[in-house]
C-alpha cells in the first residue's frame, strides 16, 4: 500500500526514518548519512514531506525536503519520487534528488546546485 511511514535503507547505506502520514499525507523524520557519504561532518538531518493519498493512487508520488545539519556549510536537499510495489507486496522507493549549497555571491550561484 506504499506506506511511507518507518525505516528505510538507501542503496548507498543511508537510512531516514519517517513518522506516521498526518491527515493532510504529510510526514517528518530524520535523514542519516550511511558509509559511503563519506563525510565526517554529515550528521542526522531533519527531513519533512507529502505524499499522494494512497486513496487515490495506489503508488504514489512523493517529495521531501533534507536540511543538512552540517558544521560548515549550509545544504538542502529535495527528493522526488515514488513508491512502487512490486507483485510480492514489497514497497520500493524511486528517487530523484537536486542538492542546493549556499553561494556567497549571485555570480556564485551557477555552481550551487547539483
Amino acid at each position: 500500500q506504499c506506506l511511507l511511514s518507518g525505516s528505510w535503507r538507501s542503496d548507498t547505506g543511508c537510512r531516514m526514518v519517517l513518522s506516521a502520514l498526518d491527515k493532510d499525507n504529510r510526514f517528518s523524520g530524520f535523514y542519516l548519512p550511511g558509509p559511503a557519504a563519506g563525510n565526517s561532518e554529515l550528521l542526522t538531518s531533519p527531513l519533512e514531506g507529502s505524499q499522494q493519498d494512497t486513496q487515490l493512487v495506489p503508488q504514489p508520488t512523493f517529495y521531501f525536503t533534507v536540511n543538512w545539519r552540517l558544521r560548515e556549510a549550509a545544504r538542502t536537499t529535495v527528493f522526488l519520487g515514488q513508491c512502487y510495489v512490486d507483485t510480492n507486496g514489497e514497497e520500493t522507493l524511486h528517487t530523484l534528488w537536486l542538492l542546493r549549497e549556499a553561494a556567497d555571491s549571485p555570480a556564485e550561484d551557477w555552481k550551487a546546485t547539483w
